[in-house]
């Protein structure tokens, strides 16, 4: 229960610290920056005593730092589902054969005692043959094949 909640916090604080930064205005960006003037002749600019809209994007950040590290400790300490590849030493489980229904046009045979030349892949020299004259073959030259 507590992990679902620090989720939906989790989304909500992302979200509105993506939004805030968005918001910003950066140091520079006033009219009279972009035109020299304005600003101390500081590295970072101006600083400033911070406003709403830092202040609440600093709060933000440090919140969601802090979810952040809560789900990650919560979520090490689980155990995770097992997975499959884990151990492929174990065979996997044999499917059951699939049983054809009753009302099915093509009849199946069940009986194992088919006869073995019904089965059988190699021709058993019933099938015609194809004669071949020796008109059919051409003569090789001898004399181009070296021994």
């Amino acid at each position: 229960m507590v992990y679902e909640v620090l989720l939906v916090a989790y989304l909500i604080v992302a979200l509105l610290l993506i939004g805030f930064v968005l918001i910003q205005q950066g140091k520079g960006a006033d009219m009279g920056a972009s035109f020299g003037s304005g600003g101390s002749n500081t590295v970072f600019g101006s600083g400033g005593s911070g406003n709403f809209m830092t202040r609440t994007t600093a709060i933000l950040a440090g919140l969601f730092f802090f979810i952040s590290l809560t789900l990650g400790a919560m979520t090490a300490n689980r155990e995770s589902a097992e997975d499959e590849w884990d151990n492929l030493e174990v065979p996997a489980a044999v499917e059951a054969p699939v049983q054809a229904p009753a009302d099915m046009d093509v009849p199946v045979m069940d009986s194992p005692a088919v006869d073995a030349a019904t089965t059988n892949d190699i021709p058993t020299g019933d099938a015609p043959q194809a004669e071949i004259t020796e008109g059919d073959v051409p003569k090789s030259d001898d004399s181009d094949v070296p021994n």
